[in-house]
């Protein structure tokens, strides 16, 4: 069956239970050899077939017993109450990975590697992501609040600045590694203080990251 064509432009945060780095992005076990992590979206432009989205915030929520590879994961999408009946399903299929290109973006192999998929979750979403200053904060009423400043030098506590490129990562090209925190007390609890987080400008599409 021939995928619907999707596209979307903006900006990611993402944080996770890992070190500073995150061990995962360069092949490696996971810090505490289980993963937990969040991520959340702001579209500047982007469509699933002739749906606009643009202006629309969505996020997932997930955790994994062991390093994700090796399944067993439990996932849920949070999706921006003003989205439409219609731009609800475009922005829960993405998220989960559906209408994908099988391994090209990251949301359709961490489908792969769930086992419990929890109900999506239709609510507000605060969300800014500053890219020049590598600051973030996130907030969805009684789910979860995030937020992401620059790693710090421990001596003198200036900012550290970090960029990773991925040339053919399925996530993002380029990103700034930072430092977040979060609390999350719902069915996917989350509990960080400066663990690893990065920021990015995304352009993904039904055929992956786009170059």
């Amino acid at each position: 069956m021939k995928l619907a064509e999707w596209s979307m432009q903006g900006v990611e945060f993402a944080n996770c239970n890992c070190i500073w780095g995150c061990p995962c992005q360069f092949n490696g076990a996971p810090t505490h050899g289980n993963c937990r992590a969040y991520t959340f979206v702001q579209i500047e432009k982007g469509r699933f077939r002739d749906v606009p989205l643009d202006g629309l915030r969505w996020g997932i929520l997930a955790a994994w017993p062991g390093p994700i590879h090796l399944g067993n994961g439990t996932f849920q999408s949070i999706v921006d109450e003003r989205a439409d009946a219609g731009q609800r399903e475009a922005l829960e299929a993405v998220s989960q990975g559906r209408e994908t290109e099988p391994g090209k973006l990251i949301w359709q192999v961490f489908s792969t590697t769930v086992t419990k998929l929890l109900p999506t979750v239709f609510k507000p979403i605060s969300l800014t992501v500053d890219l020049k200053t590598r600051t973030a904060k996130v907030s969805v009423p009684g789910l979860i609040e995030g937020s992401a400043e620059s790693i710090r030098n421990p001596m003198t506590k200036a900012e550290h600045q970090i960029r990773v490129t991925l040339p053919t990562g399925f996530e993002f090209t380029e990103s700034e590694f930072v430092s977040g925190s979060a609390k999350a007390p719902g069915p996917i609890e989350l509990d960080f203080d400066g663990t690893h987080a990065h920021l990015a400008r995304i352009h993904w599409s039904t055929h992956g990251v786009v170059r």
